[in-house]
């Protein structure tokens, strides 16, 4: 089951919705985000993406829109294929949707014994058992360390390059037994979900594919034209925020002859939106959503 989509009316209001206007979906998932903007669509045209095949489940059926079972990083080939370029608002709801850690087979829930998967695209011949089973303790520690911002990543490293010299580790409980002990007293669910995001960032390139997203949005979207990106952890935050601020996602800031900051977007003076308490208590995946808002100059 797909989930109610997060900030929908906050990242729904920051696109602008033009009836007639070309609209991207980065993430379809669930299709809610999808939906309501086809709500406000005449004869304009929604374009979304979504490299999960269960998401083929979840086509609205509307003329006015085109579902690509692709990585949002592959964005601009097809909207060049399809003609729509330039667009006047992207859309992205970053990370791991609902569905996907709600199904246990796919590995991705620190709740359900399951196979070490984590793959979006499960055509993608690399699983997180794969990682694990064959990294180096140094890459290991790196991985945790970077993307799970986990402090004690090389004693985690370490019991998981001892574990596997008895065999391999195949199964979302054998890495939960692994590394629970490591965790901080009464603190394990947390520590685990760090440990499967670094995993599961690493499986499936996410941050370098939202790199890919950032860039292209300023080769597809017009003059005025809206990247509205929701996301779930400082990691993606911050490369969302050093873009808007900087035009790149190291945040180096360059000014031109005059001394003016270059920056392909502006950005509202508040930033980022959260979510309500309300929406927070009824769905709680909601608590960590940043929602960023960029208009191109």
């Amino acid at each position: 089951m797909y989930h109610n989509p997060v900030l929908l009316y906050e990242s729904i209001d920051a696109l602008n919705i033009r009836c007639d206007g070309t609209y991207i979906d980065a993430t379809f998932g669930g299709g809610g985000h999808s939906r309501k903007i086809l709500e406000k669509l005449t004869d304009g045209r929604l374009f979304a993406f979504d490299q999960d095949p269960d998401a083929q489940s979840n086509h609205p059926g509307n003329p006015n829109f085109t579902l690509i079972q692709q990585n949002f990083r592959y964005m601009i080939n097809y909207l060049r294929f399809y003609n729509a370029i330039p667009v006047d608002g992207i859309l992205a709801d970053l990370g791991i949707s609902s569905h996907q850690i709600d199904v246990p087979e796919r590995g991705f829930s620190t709740r359900f014994e399951a196979p070490l998967d984590m793959r979006m695209d499960r055509q993608h011949p690399h699983t997180a058992a794969d990682l694990l089973n064959h990294e180096t303790p140094e890459n290991l520690a790196h991985i945790f360390k970077t993307y799970g911002e986990i402090k004690n990543g090389y004693a985690l490293a370490k019991r998981i390059v001892s574990a596997r010299t008895t065999g391999s580790i195949t199964t979302t409980r054998q890495l939960n037994e692994i590394a629970a002990p490591l965790a901080a007293s009464k603190n394990s669910n947390k520590y685990l979900a760090q440990v499967y995001q670094a995993l599961r960032i690493i499986v499936n390139d996410e941050l370098g594919a939202l790199e890919d997203l950032l860039y292209q949005s300023t080769l597809i979207l017009k003059s005025g034209g809206k990247l509205v990106i929701i996301s779930y952890h400082s990691l993606e935050d911050r490369l969302v925020k050093n873009f808007f601020k900087s035009g790149n996602t190291q945040g180096k800031l360059e000014k031109d002859f005059y001394g003016n900051l270059i920056t392909p977007f502006t950005t509202p003076k508040k930033q980022p939106l959260m979510p309500t308490e309300e929406e927070q208590h009824n769905n709680p995946r909601s608590r960590s959503a940043r929602l960023r808002i960029g208009t191109k100059i």
